[in-house]
């Protein structure tokens, strides 16, 4: 998601370096319309400031994923094991955070919080 916010500033700067470049070089007779030079800033602040909103979005849904995790802490889960076809079961002992992927220690499974298809106490 840095990447993202990385690419609108970017584009932010490539654009204003267009923009000086143009003007340099317009002829003096048709000079550039400022209008549209206004709206296309204004659509890239637009971005910027999205880029930027989701970047926290996900901050946000990554500590409330964590906090969810933490309330299984005892509780018993069952869920089916990749390359297996029976259900398993068994009590959340430990969570842990893979990347961006929240994982529930449950017996000798680390089990992804997506993949839980049963809680109980």
């Amino acid at each position: 998601m840095a990447t993202a916010v990385q690419s609108a500033g970017e584009l932010k700067l490539d654009y204003l370096n267009l923009l000086v470049t143009q003007m340099r070089y317009q002829n003096p007779l048709e000079p550039m319309d400022s209008a549209q030079m206004t709206a296309q800033l204004a659509q890239i602040s637009q971005l910027e400031q999205l880029a930027t909103a989701n970047q926290t979005f996900a901050k946000v849904l990554a500590a409330a994923e964590g906090d969810y995790a933490a309330g299984l802490l005892g509780k018993q889960v069952a869920f089916v094991p990749e390359g297996e076809t029976g259900a398993v079961i068994g009590v959340v002992s430990g969570v842990e955070r893979s990347g961006t992927d929240v994982l529930l220690c449950v017996g000798n499974y680390t089990v992804a919080l997506d993949d839980i298809q049963v809680i109980a106490d």
